[in-house]
């Protein structure tokens, strides 16, 4: 047995900042996925893979004695499924910030939910909220408090739009264009990032409040500011915007930077070559790279291993 494919995503903006009610935009990446399978594999990997279904199970019985009007399963087979060995065989890297768990609670909600809603029905704004809602539970398995968004990407493999968190809605990208110098890139840090350390530094700093007016006056105002232009296909304030939210990141939200990345952050802000923002909740992982120039910036960065992600 082999399940559907569900795809990586990659916030483009918006990281910490949705917990804040800023604007954020989530697209699909299709060049990791990973699908439910049950085969006669011993692999380390699927092994391991099939002991965490194991508790997840035990979490998504819980879920449903709590929560019985949000999500029911039919967790006779999920459970027959799990002992039998399923596991999720994925190519999407863990620790990566391009939505691994995500993912992986798409394919569960899309297999064994009752009464699920699908991609083919009419996705009203209740509709979507809802399936944020059932994803955010079920995601916080993985990382102690989840948005719900990564599953929600995977789920339907469509970009979204976040206007705050009540107010989300499939949205259209600008057409790529293959032969533009502009590009979004991720830049892999070679570290393993891990979510929940990050999330309660973040959580830990709203405490404080010059933190919290930084957020407000400078972080969430760029972010919004990139959202729009992005959509917008405003390319010049894109790149201006971006140059100001890479600035803030780096003065404000250093522990979720590799150390060693501190100095090439700088130098893009320096040399316009690239702007790097963080992937995810950082801390390792990919980080994310704005350039107008795809050359130069593969130049700047020549020790690095970049993937583009999009070109414009």
């Amino acid at each position: 047995m082999k399940g559907p494919s569900f795809y990586s995503k990659i916030l483009l903006f918006g990281e910490y900042g949705i917990i804040r009610d800023s604007k954020g935009l989530s697209i699909p990446y299709n060049f990791y996925n990973g699908a439910l399978k049950t085969d006669v594999n011993t692999s380390e990997e699927a092994v391991k893979s099939n002991a965490n279904l194991q508790r997840f199970v035990s979490y998504l019985e819980n879920l449903q004695s709590e929560q019985p009007g949000l999500v029911t399963f039919d967790l006779a087979t999920l459970k027959k499924d799990v002992t039998s060995g399923m596991y999720f065989d994925s190519s999407i890297p863990q620790g990566y910030g391009v939505g691994s768990s995500g993912a992986l609670v798409a394919a569960i909600y899309d297999k064994y939910a009752q009464n699920k809603i699908t991609v083919l029905e009419n996705l009203t704004r209740e509709k979507l909220l809802l399936l944020k809602t059932i994803f955010s539970q079920m995601e916080s398995f993985f990382h102690g408090k989840s948005s719900g968004l990564d599953p929600l990407n995977s789920y339907l493999s469509i970009p979204i739009l976040i206007n705050s968190k009540d107010n989300i809605e499939a949205t259209g990208i600008p057409t790529q264009s293959f032969d533009g110098k502009g590009a979004v890139f991720l830049l892999d840090s070679g570290i393993v990032g891990e979510t929940a350390p990050m999330v309660n530094i973040f959580m830990e700093n709203l405490k404080d409040k010059g933190f919290r007016a930084m957020l407000k006056n400078q972080f969430v105002k760029y972010t919004d500011a990139c959202v729009e232009n992005f959509l917008g296909g405003d390319m010049k304030s894109l790149f201006e915007n971006t140059k100001q939210l890479s600035k803030v990141v780096l003065n404000n939200f250093k522990p979720m930077i590799p150390e060693q990345f501190h100095g090439i952050w700088q130098k893009g802000i320096d040399t316009n070559d690239y702007y790097l923002k963080l992937c995810g909740s950082g801390g390792g992982g990919y980080i994310l790279g704005f350039t107008q120039d795809i050359d130069k910036a593969r130049v700047s960065l020549k020790d690095y291993k970049l993937e583009v992600v999009y070109q414009f």
